[in-house]
């Protein structure tokens, strides 16, 4: 396998951080749900999990680094110490029989630990306890309104095996979800290992998120800011009616009470859209018209340099 640090593009020497931004960035770019036709692009995303799984376990790094496993997080066969060890070693530790490796094979859990290191505990944990399989990193891309509302969705892993991840409602962009035993399988049967799910919300076309406010800018005519209206406007959970008060000027915001994400509001900022042919009758009377309360709409700006 190649290089985990070739395949994300990064140097040994960079931050967990660096490692962690180019995963987020190939794992998008190459994700099988945005390259449904492209079996390169669904190879390429395997590369991209496997290296990942390496690089952003500061433990799997460090191992990989010192060439103690290799790309594919496989133990590397280590040297063969028995007889440089065990040569001209006392042979009253040996178990009756003569073997050098006494009662029960003549090695304490102690002992293996001090012969193979890392890999003994990483394989029976401490004291010679079972381990679990190791954890796996998968990038997901959902809509905003499954993100505002609420849902399931499918993610396509490697391999072609599918995992049901429940989206809660008001998730941040960036938030991790662990799926517990969704990982790798542990070794000698012991629990498998997690998933760990990270959530990228794609922006919606209208919608946008202050906290658990949801924003909306919606355009009105001239003729309905000026007299007043009701209107239909979209909400993440379908459209209702909004009262729009006479003399209500651009930029002018109204609230609809828990319309938001989990309790939260959305708030409605009015656009006036002015006609974009020419009105000779509004015109006409514009060139006329005497308001009953003349303002000066840059009056502020008179001391301006």
């Amino acid at each position: 396998m190649d290089d985990p640090y070739q395949t994300l593009g990064v140097r040994r020497d960079d931050s967990a951080e660096t490692i962690r931004n180019a995963y987020r960035k190939l794992a998008k770019r190459y994700h099988p749900d945005l390259n449904p036709d492209k079996p390169e692009a669904i190879e390429r995303f395997k590369a991209i999990n496997a290296a990942n799984e390496i690089l952003s376990d500061p433990e799997k790094r460090g191992r990989y680094d010192r060439g103690e496993i290799d790309s594919a997080g496989n133990e590397k066969p280590p040297e063969r110490p028995f007889y440089r060890d065990f040569h001209g070693a006392d042979s009253r530790r040996s178990a009756p029989g003569g073997s050098p490796f006494g009662a029960a094979h003549g090695l304490s859990p102690d002992d293996l630990e001090s012969l193979f290191g890392d890999a003994f505990a990483e394989r029976f944990g401490d004291r010679g306890s079972p381990a679990r399989g190791g954890d796996v990193q998968y990038s997901l891309t959902v809509d905003f309104l499954d993100v505002a509302n609420g849902a399931v969705r499918r993610l396509t892993l490697p391999g072609g095996r599918t995992l049901d991840v429940t989206i809660p409602a008001g998730l941040r962009d960036g938030h991790v979800l662990r799926l517990r035993g969704q990982g790798h399988p542990g070794p000698g049967g012991t629990p498998a290992g997690d998933a760990l799910v990270e959530i990228s919300v794609a922006p919606h076309r209208f919608f946008r998120r202050d906290g658990n406010d949801i924003l909306l800018e919606l355009p009105v005519t001239l003729q309905e800011a000026v007299l007043g209206a009701r209107v239909e406007v979209p909400t993440i959970a379908g459209k209702v009616w909004l009262t729009i008060p006479a003399n209500s000027g651009n930029g002018t915001k109204l609230r609809l009470p828990r319309r938001g994400i989990t309790g939260g509001n959305q708030i409605v900022e009015l656009k006036v859209v002015l006609p974009s042919s020419p009105e000779p009758a509004l015109a006409a009377f514009l060139e006329t018209w005497q308001p009953a309360d003349p303002i000066d709409p840059r009056h502020e700006m008179e001391a301006a340099p």
